[in-house]
């Protein structure tokens, strides 16, 4: 391999801070980069593309911060959709992070996600692999927490849903030495497309999520939706008052 960042479809956000969209769905997932830890934020979709993810960012932090980790020591699941969890088994030895309640849905039996993997396209063998090696994460986060990765170098975990699903976390990446703050915010927030309400949505509360989101991030951060391009606080702000006039009672 002999990759930079962004010949690996890997987009630096800002030192340390990186991101990538996946293939097919478009998923984000995040890389956060100090000297002693690596955090992913996601997964991706299958096993397969769990493992390249892994290999990648192995490649990376051996290319671009030599001396610092050599893998991936924390991973953050943003919420439990297919896209976005079933390549967590190739994250063996990593600290799995997750809003709480994602437990019981890794405990039970998997069929809802492998059935919405395979109805997106995913291969039936795949699908049924990456939801039986699924393992509840040992990390629940009901407020937020704060991961070190050395060097200053933190993430903040918070638990702002439900939202898109019942068990929404994001991932502030606080900025330093005139960067901006990142904000991973999972499907919160998309930017390719209309936001999606799937049946495990909570729309009525939806809006104070993304409000909450907002007021960790603040004005000036970088918003890095779940799907699409990278956005600031006004997209954020519009896209919450439009689903706030999708999901009012009449």
């Amino acid at each position: 391999m002999h990759l930079t960042w962004e010949e690996g479809g890997w987009e630096q956000l800002a030192p340390g801070v990186t991101r990538r969209r996946l293939p097919r769905w478009d998923a984000t997932v995040g890389l956060v980069v100090g000297t002693e830890g690596a955090l992913m934020v996601d997964a991706g979709s299958t096993v397969r593309e769990g493992a390249e993810l892994r290999r990648q960012a192995e490649f990376l932090l051996t290319r671009e911060a030599p001396g610092g980790p050599r893998g991936v020591t924390h991973l953050a699941l943003t919420h439990p959709h297919f896209d976005h969890v079933l390549g967590m088994s190739a994250f063996a030895g990593a600290e799995v992070y997750g809003a709480v309640g994602l437990d019981r849905v890794f405990a039970g039996p998997g069929d809802g996600l492998r059935t919405d993997a395979e109805r997106h396209g995913v291969d039936p063998d795949e699908a049924a692999e990456a939801t039986e090696l699924l393992a509840r994460p040992r990390h629940l986060v009901s407020g937020d927490v704060t991961v070190g990765l050395g060097d200053g170098r933190e993430a903040v975990l918070a638990n702002v849903g439900p939202g898109h699903s019942r068990h929404d976390l994001v991932v502030l990446v606080p900025g330093r030495r005139g960067a901006p703050s990142v904000v991973f915010c999972g499907d919160l927030v998309e930017e390719s497309g209309e936001p999606q309400a799937g049946p495990d949505s909570v729309p009525g509360r939806w809006p104070a999520a993304m409000d909450r989101l907002l007021a960790l991030g603040g004005e000036e951060a970088l918003y890095v939706p779940g799907h699409g391009a990278v956005v600031d606080a006004a997209f954020v702000r519009a896209q919450r008052d439009e689903l706030a006039r999708r999901f009012s009672t009449p």
